[in-house]
This record gives C-alpha cells, sequence and structure tokens, in this order.
C-alpha cells in the first residue's frame, strides 16, 4: 500500500523506521513545524523530519491542518492510507482521503487511556500492564474502531523514558502487522469496549507534588513525569525536580514534606502515608543529580522541608 505517514516525536520514529523497511511504500511523511529550541533558541527540525530526510522522503509541514491547500497536496500524493502516530487531531477533510482510510498508533489499551499523554498516566496511576492499540480514525478523538492491540508489562523500575521507548517499538511492530492484514482483507475495526478512561495532557498543575498523598502515589507521581517534563516541588524559593525515588510505606513519618534527619541511606521525606526517599533530582539552575551529590553541595540541616 502506498502510505502518508504522520508522525512528529521519536516516539513516531521506529514506526516510520519499521514502515520503510516493510513491504508497503511511504509516499509522504507529514510532521510538525521547525520550532526554536534550548538557550540559543535554534531552529529544530522535528525527530520525524530528521529521520525522513535521510530517504529523501516528501515531507510536508502544515501549521494549519485544515486549509484547503493541505489537503489538495495530500490528495496529490494518492495515498492508500495514513498512518498517524503521536501527531495532531485531524480533520474529517483529511483521514478520509484515502481509500482505505486513516489508522492511529495510540500508546494504551483502549478505551483505558483515550487523551494526550497515556504512557505517563499509566505509571501515574499505578498501572501495571498497558499496550498499543491501532484503531481506525472517527470524528471524535481516539474512539474509532480498534484494529489491533498488544499488551505491554510495565517494570517496577520503569519511568515515562524507559516505557516509552519499548511501546514504540512494540507499536511499530503492530503498525506494519496492521498495514499487512488491511491490505489482505483478514483485519476489520472491532468497536471498542470496555471502561473508558481519560490520560489528559501534562500541565504545571499535574506535576506540582503534593506532599500530603501516600508515598506511593508521590512515586508513581514521579515515575510518571520522569524524565520530562518532571514532577517538582520546592526547596525555599527555589524549584526542585525531583526524577527518581523509592517509596517506604510502612515507616511511621510526621510532618508531610519534611526531611527524616540522620537517615543513613540518603534522603527521605515524609508524606502523608509513608516516607519518601530521594533517588535523583535537580535544583533550579543545577544539572540533575544523586542525591549524593547533591547533599554534598547543599547539606539539608535538620528542620528542612520540601513544599
Amino acid at each position: 500500500m502506498k502510505v502518508a505517514f504522520m508522525g512528529t516525536p521519536s516516539f513516531a520514529v521506529p514506526s516510520l523506521k519499521a514502515l520503510l523497511a516493510s513491504r508497503h511504500r511511504a509516499v509522504v511523511v507529514i510532521t510538525g513545524e521547525d520550532k526554536r529550541a534550548g538557550r540559543s533558541q535554534k531552529i529544530t527540525e522535528t525527530a520525524v523530519k530528521r529521520y525522513a530526510r535521510q530517504f529523501d522522503l516528501p515531507i510536508l509541514q502544515p501549521s494549519d491542518l485544515n486549509v484547503p491547500s493541505f489537503v489538495r497536496s495530500i490528495s496529490e500524493f494518492n495515498p492508500d492510507i495514513c498512518l498517524v502516530v503521536a501527531f495532531r487531531i485531524l480533520p474529517p477533510d483529511v483521514f478520509t482521503i484515502p481509500s482505505f482510510g486513516t489508522i492511529n498508533l495510540h500508546a494504551s489499551l483502549l478505551p483505558q487511556l483515550r487523551g494526550a499523554a497515556p504512557i505517563n498516566w499509566a505509571l501515574m496511576r499505578g498501572y501495571h500492564t498497558t499496550g498499543m492499540t491501532t484503531f481506525s480514525i472517527d470524528k471524535k478523538v481516539d474512539t474509532g474502531g480498534v484494529l489491533l492491540q498488544q499488551q505491554v508489562e510495565i517494570h517496577p523500575e520503569d519511568d515515562a523514558g524507559s516505557l516509552a521507548v519499548r511501546l514504540a517499538e512494540a507499536g511499530a511492530r503492530l503498525a506494519v502487522r496492521t498495514l499487512d492484514e488491511l491490505e489482505d482483507g483478514i483485519l476489520k475495526p472491532v468497536q471498542q469496549a470496555g471502561e473508558v478512561s481519560y490520560a489528559p495532557r501534562i500541565t504545571r498543575k499535574t506535576c506540582r507534588i503534593k506532599w500530603h498523598w501516600s508515598a506511593e502515589r508521590l512515586h508513581n507521581r514521579v515515575r510518571g513525569l520522569a524524565p520530562s517534563p518532571g514532577a517538582f516541588c520546592m526547596l525555599g524559593n527555589k524549584v526542585v525536580k525531583i526524577f527518581k525515588t523509592v517509596p517506604h510505606s510502612g515507616m511511621v513519618c510526621s510532618d508531610a514534606g519534611a526531611v527524616i534527619p540522620d537517615n543513613a541511606s540518603g534522603l527521605l521525606v515524609s508524606t502523608g502515608e509513608g516516607c519518601l526517599e530521594i533517588l535523583e533530582l535537580q535544583l533550579e539552575g543545577k544539572r540533575r543529580m544523586t542525591v549524593a551529590e547533591f547533599i554534598r553541595g547543599r547539606p539539608l540541616p535538620t528542620g528542612t522541608k520540601f513544599n
């Protein structure tokens, strides 16, 4: 099949790579616009664009998906199907262009975790398994008929970064298998069934650590937001991002957010239920570091409290 591939971040690159190695042909790549990034505000290409340029593929970077000129541009490539991986919400004029329609690769087992941040929320809610779903796009976001699903185990040591890598690889294989079986006429979409849950966009409010929560809940919040954007709290007037923790639910603590003094294992902080051991963190204006490095540079006296 002739495929129009749509994707922007590094999560989408394994799927494009698998597509280019398959029996199908990528006729165009649609990705996000180049943006300024970093302190130098250097123009940066999307991960998908950087990968696609190695193969001299036609690349479109629309600012507006609804303009007629963009719709015409895709139509001129005459794709049999569109494959969408971590892109934007498509208008009907776009997703109805191909004869086989448009399929999306979503990082959850739909109808669980519909929305923008399924990987983060799977971890933040303490799931032990998640997965990938291919489905047919229709007018309502993440509600189309399911084509294929692949379950993926969440490891205790996973954060959003490590889980995303495994999901992206599993999803790449699932996407190509979906294209194969659609072309062979052995796959039809099936209506989503089961309990619906949502994974809304991550905001600054999502990232704010609430020390009155339990240690287990805080641990899941930290791993679900690591390595980026990072869960944060305040130490005095400085922002502290926390990236790696261990919950100790059996310990009796008091004063949520208070540092437990004279702790041989490193940095323990009281929570609403149990204590949270911090392993890696970043003080505003500094690099990410281990707690041992942090304490060497900034010892925490008795009475220190995170807010």
